[in-house]
């Protein structure tokens, strides 16, 4: 009896995993390859200041920040990082790329990431490889945007759960972007 029930149970469970795997959330199996590289990032202040702060990642993953969040978009300049930590707080996916990424570059990374509300992408000058996914306190770092673990970085973090105040706006502080 108690082995027909493990069975049962490992059936229904299977059969349910299977169903959620198989479901369509908005993702297809290849893009969901194994976030390789990615770093977390833990004990990460949420202060607000006024004036410059000195982050230990770049671009920074959280930490103090400015008291207005940066509106998401996509901006063709630098924005301030204080700016940009604060909508990382609010649940944003922020993409830098180095100034000069070729241009099928970009429009490949604008092509993942347009439409997603919570989005920021702007230049970088000085990052570590030419594209860098951020999240508050997750980062990834990308040779390309042809690179298929790009797409599995957002549909992993387009909800912004991770962050401290997902769901925060967005909209309504400093910047305007172009899209």
């Amino acid at each position: 009896m108690v082995a027909a029930s493990v069975t049962a149970l490992g059936l229904v469970g299977g059969g349910s995993w299977a169903a959620v795997a198989g479901s369509d959330s908005g993702s297809s199996s290849r893009d969901t390859v194994a976030l390789t590289g990615l770093k977390t990032y833990s004990g990460l202040a949420r202060d607000h200041v006024t004036g410059p702060v000195a982050y230990p990642q770049t671009p920074p993953v959280g930490g103090a920040h400015a008291g207005v969040w940066q509106n998401c978009g996509v901006y063709s300049a630098p924005v301030p990082n204080e700016n940009a930590v604060h909508s990382l707080e609010h649940g944003a996916m922020w993409f830098t790329y180095r100034p000069g990424l070729p241009a099928p570059q970009l429009a490949a990374l604008l092509k993942d990431v347009s439409g997603k509300p919570y989005a920021l992408v702007s230049p970088y000058p000085g990052l570590p490889s030419p594209i860098v996914a951020s999240v508050w306190g997750v980062q990834l770092k990308l040779d390309s945007a042809s690179d298929p673990r790009l797409k599995t970085f957002v549909n992993t973090f387009k909800s912004g759960t991770q962050a401290p105040e997902p769901g925060g706006e967005c909209t309504g502080g400093v910047g305007a972007p172009q899209g």
